[in-house]
């Protein structure tokens, strides 16, 4: 089974998933916001909370002043400097995080990000789709030789591919994401079948989904094909402002995915057949043969004398009336007997 370690915590098929809270950048700069998600994060049980991190000077030309997101009415280059934190209000975050024994996650926008978030010691990377097929960058963080996490939406199975076989040559622990790169995400664009199609192709990475629908229901979903890692945009309030709050979920709904999560993998797996612990149903829901009239010795068994009713304690199972009917009794028997086989002549 792919196996990978994030400070202390094993991801992979054979463990609850991973529900990472994105924060991203729904603080919009503002620290204390930020912590408050962190708290009330905790509050409902989340393991890891999520965060990105911009160094707008390193990760954007000025071109990009002119590119509008889909959904926003300013440029990308201005929402990055209003939401970006500064390292001392990173660092400050990732002490808070930890100290609630909780895991840190950033994801580099850039070569300057990354080497920020090295110095601050972080136990791993979060790789956003539009760094899936940046080569350069990629390469470079798999050069720190720390657990990567690469989500793949806007990709195909080829340039995945290239950021995989860089990952495996700088021999990096690494998972996949599964990501639909449109904010929200209609359910059927979804794609759970795209997740399946990761598993089978990197049998070695563990794989999950970074969900940007509107409910926690395809997260669910993914649970029961394997997923190993749950991501979605996360907020405290989701009447605040913020570039992805309108697609996020609030602390009810991550405690409810959480929760969903763990109670769906507890339930996979398995194979067919009678457990000890069924007995006691066994016992009353089962049929057994009994008579229902009084029967003569050497009398045959016909469906007149002869049916199924509850419970199953006794020694003849319904199976077993049909191989019952024309055999003959051995003795006298009273109406409302459970058969034994002794009653039945051989």
């Amino acid at each position: 089974m792919p196996e990978i370690t994030l400070a202390g915590r094993k991801i992979g098929p054979e463990h609850a998933p991973l529900v990472i809270a994105e924060i991203g950048i729904n603080h919009e700069g503002d620290y204390a916001k930020a912590e408050r998600m962190v708290r009330d994060a905790h509050a409902v049980g989340c393991e890891c909370v999520k965060f990105q991190c911009h160094v707008v000077e390193d990760e954007m030309s000025p071109q990009a002043k002119k590119v509008i997101p889909g959904n926003a009415d300013v440029s990308i280059y201005e929402i990055m400097e209003r939401c970006q934190l500064s390292e001392a209000d990173e660092r400050r975050l990732k002490d808070l995080v930890e100290s609630l024994g909780m895991i840190y996650l950033s994801t580099p926008f850039s070569r300057a990000a990354a080497d920020r978030l090295e110095s601050m010691g972080v136990c791993g990377y979060k790789i956003g789709s539009g760094e899936c097929n940046n080569y350069p960058l990629i390469d470079h963080i798999a050069g720190f030789g720390k657990p990567m996490i690469l989500s793949t939406g806007m990709n195909s199975m080829e340039s995945i591919s290239k950021s995989v076989d860089i990952m495996r040559a700088r021999k990096v622990p690494f998972a996949l994401m599964h990501t639909t790169s449109m904010y929200p995400t209609p359910p059927e664009k979804v794609r759970l079948g795209a997740m399946v199609e990761l598993m089978q192709a990197f049998p070695d990475a563990p794989v999950g989904l970074s969900d940007h629908t509107m409910t926690i229901y395809p997260c669910l979903g993914a649970v029961s094909l394997g997923a190993s890692m749950l991501e979605r945009h996360y907020t405290s309030d989701k009447s605040w402002p913020g570039p992805d709050v309108s697609l996020s979920m609030d602390p009810e709904e991550m405690r409810q995915l959480i929760e969903g999560s763990r109670i769906i993998h507890k339930a996979l797996g398995g194979t067919k057949g009678v457990l000890p612990e069924e007995q006691v149903t066994i016992d009353f829901a089962y049929a057994s043969c009994v008579t229902i009239a009084p029967i003569k010795k050497g009398e045959a068994f016909t469906k007149a004398n002869l049916w199924v009713k509850r419970p199953g304690t006794g020694e003849i199972l319904a199976e077993h009336f049909e191989g019952l009917l024309g055999k003959a009794a051995t003795r006298d028997i009273d109406p409302d007997t459970q058969l034994t086989w002794e009653l039945v002549a051989k």
